[in-house]
């Protein structure tokens, strides 16, 4: 009994149980559930980073030193708001990474087929929006198509006339006289939902946290209700109500309407925004994961060694940043389509196909991104290096690899976290500056950067649509923004020269 209090106490054992369940979910229950699991490779990395995350958690709960600046950041008003905001991102990204392909109908044949529709969790949750397809244009909350068509009547005469929707506002007999009472009960059922799923939200937190302070229930909702808490959790609870109202407003009204309406094909343009958040959450992370090692290993290494060792990468990433990137990333998007042409049979779906160049595309925005940190790292090495404690070590004969492991790389890991954090938002938006180019992610992949391609020549209509880009721009201005504030935060607490000056 003993033993497992100990072993409770370590730093990994809870990641550690969480990580194992997280992937014996992912592989026992697409089986009992009577479909294929389908890993894309994005997918594989996604949950490996968040493995990576849970342990590094972990880790850090460990370390008073590193729990610090941690402490500072949730302390922070601002940073937690956009966290809230920033978990709904998060949550929507690894439910669109959960893939699976349904069974069809056996029909006597002995071995089981599927579909070749790839689907997610995420497709799931919003099935109504992915199912209810029009047959064109229709405007935000509308009962008609957004243009008039042609239309032939009974008694053989043509008409122009804006025609019923198959979905939007279906069950409405009278759509002049009851559509906006149709939308305020809608709304006001989303309201009532959202807040009935947060008081049970916030009761259970609150609940959990009276239990580890152990204090009372009502003790700690009244330090809640009064702002009297270290994290400021009143600010929390607010943002989460509004985020989670939102959330069950536009699923409730999206049973009977196209929210922010359809695009040429009839899609459901709220589907496509949400479905698009994986794409630059993948961007995003997956982009720095290839940049890091390039950065780290090389900055630290330029600047630690110097002499030769340092002219060399100078020279190196000087000539990388002299390469226009977009060229680099056409070339290498144009190589993989050669690549995907010339073996259609390594792939089963064109969901694969799509997902190898989205691969891609981090890929090689990583190895055209990290230059920046290497020269930063460069920098803090080349003064580490002269400080006293590292010449000891030097003095003392421990070996350069082991200096630079235990004494030069923690020191420099606050510039990597800082750098990292902001980087993300702008790696957002460069899938949307290429695919608005023709170089992002394949055209058939649903992003934010896609959605704005398309725009251009709905923007030349009359009347304009609109709406697929105040859409893809509300959710990645909203995404960048929370990144930026958490980003903000982040820099705040570890960079030491901001400390000093709080």
């Amino acid at each position: 009994m003993r033993a497992m209090i100990q072993l409770h106490r370590q730093f990994w054992f809870w990641p550690l149980l969480l990580i194992a369940g997280l992937w014996l979910a992912l592989l026992a229950l697409p089986p009992l559930a009577g479909v294929k699991a389908v890993y894309l490779d994005t997918d594989k990395l996604i949950f490996l980073l968040v493995s990576g995350v849970l342990l590094l958690a972990g880790y850090i709960r460990s370390r008073e030193h590193l729990r610090g600046p941690w402490r500072h950041i949730f302390r922070q008003r601002r940073a937690m708001i956009a966290l809230v905001v920033l978990l709904f991102f998060i949550v929507c990204g690894l439910l669109d990474s959960v893939h699976f392909r349904k069974p069809l109908p056996s029909q006597g044949v002995t071995q089981q087929r599927y579909s070749v529709k790839v689907l997610s969790l995420l497709d799931i949750l919003l099935d109504d929006m992915r199912r209810n397809v029009e047959k064109t244009y229709s405007a935000p909350l509308a009962t008609h198509l957004f243009a008039k068509e042609t239309v032939t009547l009974e008694n053989g005469d043509v008409e122009r006339r804006y025609v019923r929707l198959k979905y939007g506002g279906r069950d409405l007999t009278d759509p002049a006289s009851q559509k906006w009472p149709n939308i305020r009960d809608l709304a006001t059922r989303g309201v009532v939902v959202g807040a009935i799923i947060w008081l049970v939200l916030s009761a259970g937190l609150t609940a959990i946290f009276a239990r580890h302070q152990r204090q009372p229930v009502a003790v700690m909702a009244k330090r809640v209700y009064r702002g009297d808490t270290d994290i400021p959790w009143r600010s929390i609870y607010l943002s989460l109500l509004l985020m989670l109202i939102l959330l069950a407003v536009l699923l409730t009204l999206s049973t009977e309407y196209h929210v922010l309406g359809t695009d040429k094909v009839g899609q459901d343009v709220l589907y496509q925004s949400i479905k698009s958040i994986r794409t630059g959450l993948v961007i995003g992370t997956l982009t720095t994961l290839v940049m890091l090692p390039f950065a780290i290993v090389l900055g630290v290494m330029a600047g630690y060694f110097r002499s030769w060792v340092d002219d060399v990468i100078q020279y190196l990433y000087t000539t990388l940043s002299s390469i226009p990137g977009v060229l680099l990333i056409a070339a290498a998007i144009l190589s993989i389509q050669v690549y995907i042409a010339n073996h259609p049979a390594l792939f089963e779906t064109a969901l694969d196909r799509a997902d190898l160049r989205l691969l891609a595309l981090c890929v090689i925005l990583g190895i055209t991104s990290w230059t920046t940190l290497c020269r930063l790292l460069r920098g803090e090495t080349l003064k580490l290096r002269e400080m006293e404690y590292i010449q000891a070590a030097t003095a003392l004969g421990v070996g350069q690899f082991t200096i630079l492991g235990r004494h030069v790389l923690p020191n420099v890991m606050h510039i990597v976290l800082i750098i990292v954090v902001l980087d993300f938002s702008s790696l957002v938006l460069a899938e949307a500056v290429l695919s608005y180019i023709g170089v992002g992610v394949d055209p058939s992949t649903l992003s934010w950067g896609n959605m704005i391609n398309g725009a251009r020549l709905e923007l030349a209509r009359d009347p304009v649509v609109w709406w697929s880009l105040v859409a893809a721009f509300c959710l990645m201005f909203s995404l960048v923004l929370a990144a930026n504030l958490f980003a903000d935060a982040v820099r705040d607490a570890f960079d030491p020269r901001l400390r000093e000056q709080g």
